[in-house]
């Protein structure tokens, strides 16, 4: 070998760990991941936007009949889930300052317990979603409530599932990257030079929080 290839080679940069190779440096990779995460954020902003939308405007129309079936649902199971979400959105928070200070331990707990809250949630839900399903309080042509109600109650439950329902994915999800961050920080991935999953994570899983902040007021409280 030649003594240029050799003196190349010493002099070569140290390759920093997690940066992908088509990117000259990591502030270069933090910033693109922003910036597809929050064109991501957006488009699911106007996938939900829309459903608001056509709730509105049903609620509108038909305002008696939304009002009664509003009733149905169970404030109690709504509120706790709204304290759930809220909780691990600040476990979220603080599992992303974690990564950023290199505290590893403190990821792996914050990150389980962000894991834990979510499924919490999805528990909660499935038992509200129980008794929807045992009293016949569906959407669409599956709506068969044998109590006193109007007749275009069904169409609250038709957007109640498809809300909600589309949400409860969208946690799901949120669980699936969690576990997967989770799985990355006790593999000691992360360090303050490379925590970026972890901050595109939690990005995420804000999105999710604030997206029941506003579904919830506008299905279980107002009428």
């Amino acid at each position: 070998m030649s003594d240029s290839a050799i003196s190349t080679t010493e002099h070569a940069p140290e390759h920093p760990p997690g940066l992908q190779h088509h990117f000259a440096e990591m502030e270069q990779q933090a910033d693109s991941a922003k910036i597809g995460m929050w064109a991501f954020l957006v488009t699911e902003v106007l996938l939900f936007g829309g459903l608001f939308v056509g709730y509105g405007i049903m609620h509108a129309r038909f305002t008696e009949a939304f009002a009664s079936a509003h009733h149905h649902l169970d404030r109690v199971m709504g509120t706790l889930n709204t304290v759930i979400l809220l909780t691990s959105s600040w476990t979220m928070v603080m599992a992303v300052s974690s990564a950023r200070a290199g505290k590893q331990k403190n990821l792996v707990r914050y990150l389980t317990v962000t894991l834990l809250l979510a499924g919490a949630f999805l528990v909660v839900k499935y038992l509200e979603y129980s008794h929807k399903f045992h009293e016949g309080l569906l959407p669409g042509r599956f709506y068969t409530y044998a109590g006193p109600h109007l007749p275009e109650e069904f169409l609250f439950f038709s957007f109640y599932f498809m809300m909600t329902g589309l949400h409860g994915l969208h946690v799901l999800a949120g669980m699936i990257v969690i576990s997967w961050l989770l799985r990355r920080a006790i593999r000691g991935d992360f360090s303050p030079s490379y925590y970026n999953p972890v901050d595109m994570g939690g990005l995420y899983w804000h999105l999710v929080d604030i997206i029941w902040i506003y579904l919830f007021p506008l299905i279980y409280l107002i009428s």
